[in-house]
């Protein structure tokens, strides 16, 4: 059985040069064993994450990162089983904001700012599908 898991977290501490890649290297070295296929999203200590693959990998990658002293203010904005993956291109794809048009932001949030603790799951999910169809996503 498919799952899709989306979270948020806020950073503990402001990442070090280096240390989100190497957060995306790790997942994408050992998401495919795991089935787990994603997108990760990172802006102003803000962590936003979407998880897809068997119930069991998701549910114990997700309780691992609940656990991760990196990550405060984790919050579930949406899990649900699913038919097909929406994010199967990625082992693990980042968001990059850069390439994002701002109206998209203001499209499904009260500000230009991506800021899911203000935003519904679903609106969050919208906003992630779109990112994908844009081409925000950078390749993994």
């Amino acid at each position: 059985m498919l799952v899709r898991l989306m979270y948020a977290s806020r950073a503990t501490a402001a990442p070090a040069d280096g240390d989100l890649a190497a957060i995306l290297k790790a997942s994408r070295e050992h998401n495919p064993a795991e089935g787990i296929t994603g997108l990760l999203c990172f802006t102003d200590g803000v962590f936003v994450q979407v998880l897809e693959g068997g119930r069991n990998a998701v549910n114990a990658r997700y309780k691992r990162i609940v656990e991760d002293t990196r990550h405060r203010d984790v919050i579930l904005l949406g899990y649900e089983e699913i038919a097909e993956r929406a994010f199967a291109g990625w082992t693990m794809g980042q968001v990059n904001l850069h390439r994002l048009n701002p109206a998209l932001l203001l499209k499904y949030s009260e500000t230009g700012k991506l800021d899911p603790y203000a935003m519904s799951g679903a609106a969050m999910s919208a906003l992630f599908r779109e990112m994908c169809d844009s081409g925000a996503i950078a390749v993994s």
